[in-house]
């Protein structure tokens, strides 16, 4: 059964808890959650298994969040905020794909993130065209163009995967979630990555899988080791930008072992 928790921007966010111990959130990135995300509820049920506390949750707008628009950055914050503080005022940040720039939005921001573990974050050299991208995914949610604005944002995957997609009704009626994941990756392209966490230090872990699209994903992980102070990355199974539960439970252990507390 769901938990709930009422965020300071007055949205109502269902999550499940798992566990005890160091405590870890999972961020989706664009378009999942918990219902049609099966891996991830897997990965929080091992990881709890191994002694952590771990929160899945729907993020605003979707499954059993529901909220109306518009979808800003603020209220993803504000989403983890009160999660951080349901699961004792710290935790560590897990983000999926664009989940990746909304939880480095979190840590620059000052919330009480004790680590970031990253999985292939799509994150390009400042001033790469994101911000373009992200103004134009607004003009198509503000004109009710939901099926238009899911195809723009996800314009890049293969066809027959896009197909699918849009077979799910939820998907079209939750497009308007997609923006603050554009926001995020705006930002995260608006001046360097060691500009944009100067005052933070945590460790971070970022991830690709053994089977990911390299010409983006490893470049993107490289220059997050080269920015950010504490960094590292490794390949860790996985394939089509999907992580394996097991493998990705136990190197999320050993990560959050070694963070002091």
């Amino acid at each position: 059964m769901s938990s709930f928790v009422t965020t300071e921007s007055g949205d109502r966010i269902a999550f499940d808890r798992r566990g005890t111990g160091p405590a870890l959130i999972f961020v989706a990135g664009a378009g999942p959650w918990r219902e049609i995300d099966s891996g991830t509820s897997q990965t929080g049920e091992l990881l709890a298994g191994k002694g952590f506390t771990t929160v899945v949750y729907d993020r605003p707008g979707r499954g059993e969040s529901v909220a109306e628009g518009p979808f800003t950055l603020e209220r993803e914050l504000s989403a983890l905020a009160a999660l951080i503080d349901e699961v004792g005022g710290s935790a560590v940040l897990c983000g999926h794909s664009s989940g990746c720039s909304i939880s480095l939005l979190a840590a620059a921001r000052g919330l009480p993130i004790a680590g970031l573990a990253l999985w292939e974050a799509p994150l390009a050299p400042p001033h790469s065209g994101a911000d373009d991208f992200a103004d134009e995914l607004r003009h198509l949610i503000t004109a009710g163009e939901l099926e238009n604005a899911l195809s723009f944002y996800m314009r890049d995957m293969p066809p027959e995967i896009l197909d699918i997609v849009k077979t799910i009704p939820a998907m079209i009626g939750q497009a308007a979630t997609l923006q603050p994941d554009a926001d995020s990756l705006a930002w995260a392209e608006s001046a360097p990555l060691s500009d944009l966490l100067s005052e933070r230090r945590m460790p971070v872990l970022a991830m690709v899988g053994t089977s990911s699209f390299d010409d983006v994903m490893v470049p993107a992980a490289e220059m997050i080791v080269t920015e950010i102070p504490n960094a590292e990355w490794k390949r860790v199974p996985g394939a089509n930008h999907d992580w394996e539960p097991g493998p990705m439970a136990d190197e999320l252990a050993e990560f959050l072992a070694r963070i002091p507390r």
